[in-house]
C-alpha cells in the first residue's frame, strides 16, 4: 500500500511491478540480477482517485501513459531491488500528490492608469524623434 497523504492510499492490489534488468553500473551483478523496477498503475480502472485527480494527473503524467491509461514508472537508480521498488513507489506518490493540488483560477487584471500614462507618453517620445529624422518638407 502507498500512503500518498492523510486522507488518500492506493491499495497494492492496483499496483503491478515488474522487475527487469538494469543498464548503467554494477559490474557483473547488472547481467544476473533483474533490479530495475517497471512500476505499473491503471489510472483508468483505478477507485482509489476521483475523476478530476484522475483527469489532472493523466495531463501530469504525459509520456509515461500508454494508450490503455496504464501508468508506467521505470525506476532502475539504485543497484539494489529494494530501493528501486521504494524509488518508484515514492515517485508515483509524489506524481498523485502534486495532482491532488488544484490549479489557481487566474483572475484578468487591466492596466493601472498611471500604466497606461506611461506607455502613451513612451509612445509619443518615440514618435518625437522619428519627426526630428525628417527630411523638412519643401516651400
Amino acid at each position: 500500500m502507498i500512503r500518498v497523504n492523510h486522507f488518500l492510499t492506493i491499495p497494492s492490489h492496483e499496483l503491478e511491478e515488474i522487475f527487469v534488468r538494469a543498464s548503467g553500473p554494477g559490474g557483473q551483478n547488472v547481467n544476473k540480477v533483474s533490479t530495475a523496477v517497471q512500476l505499473r498503475f491503471d489510472i483508468a480502472h483505478t477507485r482509489s482517485l476521483s475523476d478530476t485527480i484522475r483527469h489532472r494527473l493523466i495531463a501530469l503524467a504525459g509520456r509515461r501513459i500508454n494508450q490503455d491509461g496504464i501508468l508506467i514508472i521505470d525506476a532502475q537508480r539504485f543497484r539494489t531491488q529494494a530501493r528501486n521498488r521504494a524509488d518508484a513507489r515514492m515517485r508515483l506518490a509524489d506524481l498523485i500528490r502534486s495532482a491532488l493540488v488544484s490549479p489557481v483560477q487566474r483572475l484578468p487584471t487591466k492596466p493601472t492608469h498611471a500604466s497606461r500614462q506611461r506607455r502613451l507618453a513612451s509612445k509619443q517620445r518615440r514618435s518625437d524623434t522619428k519627426k526630428q529624422r525628417r527630411v523638412p518638407a519643401a516651400e
